[in-house]
């Protein structure tokens, strides 16, 4: 966003929006653990952040990887107590609401695997020659993912050593679980669980947060 910060340090009103996160989860009784997965040289930084609010389920402060995906590898790895099911979530997702969450955790533990989606309403095409398009996709079967993901801890387990073994790089946790044959549910999410990306991001979250959503 322009910003020296990495986006997930960026205030909405007196906190940060990885604390805003860490906050929501944090009140959810049925969240027995959180592990926070941070960039390197931003480890001590958090952990400081962290010390002055009575986060008691954030057992953690972990270094990502160079990719998405070594970092929820090394995040799977720092659980002080393996759980039945895990949750991956986005840090920049800080309007994701309890119901969402249960839904995400039952499906995880009814079926093994579970992503948020919304459907697409937007047309979309595919590109051919720049500035061209080859063909329209029916949208009617398109979603849009979200975060949270949800897994039974063995499982996704699974998935990502055998994505590491493999040298499989994947778009999302999901798909580790997808090459391995395993179906993934979808849980129908919500417009107000964005991710803040750009500049126009922020200004909506801040105006869901005045709200008081």
């Amino acid at each position: 966003m322009g910003a020296r910060l990495p986006k997930q340090f960026l205030l909405m009103g007196h906190k940060s929006i990885l604390e805003t996160t860490i906050a929501r989860f944090h009140t959810f009784p049925f969240i027995s653990e959180i592990v926070v997965v941070v960039p390197p040289s931003h480890v001590e930084r958090v952990r400081r952040l962290l010390q002055r609010h009575a986060y008691a389920k954030v057992s953690v402060v972990v270094p990502g990887g160079h990719e998405r995906q070594d970092s929820v590898w090394y995040g799977l790895n720092a659980f002080t107590v393996q759980p039945d099911e895990v949750l991956v979530h986005d840090a920049v997702r800080p309007f994701v609401d309890r119901s969402l969450v249960e839904s995400v955790v039952r499906a995880a533990r009814r079926y093994g695997a579970a992503v948020v989606g919304t459907p697409i309403k937007d047309t979309v095409k595919i590109e051919g020659r720049p500035g061209y398009y080859t063909r329209t996709i029916p949208r009617e079967r398109l979603w849009a993912v979200q975060t949270p993901q949800g897994f039974r801890f063995d499982l996704l387990m699974r998935a990502h050593r055998v994505a590491r073994k493999t040298r499989f790089l994947g778009t999302d946790d999901a798909s580790l679980v997808e090459r391995r044959g395993i179906r993934v549910r979808i849980v129908e999410g919500k417009r107000t669980n964005i991710k803040i990306t750009t500049p126009d991001d922020l200004v909506h979250a801040r105006i869901l947060q005045n709200s008081g959503l």
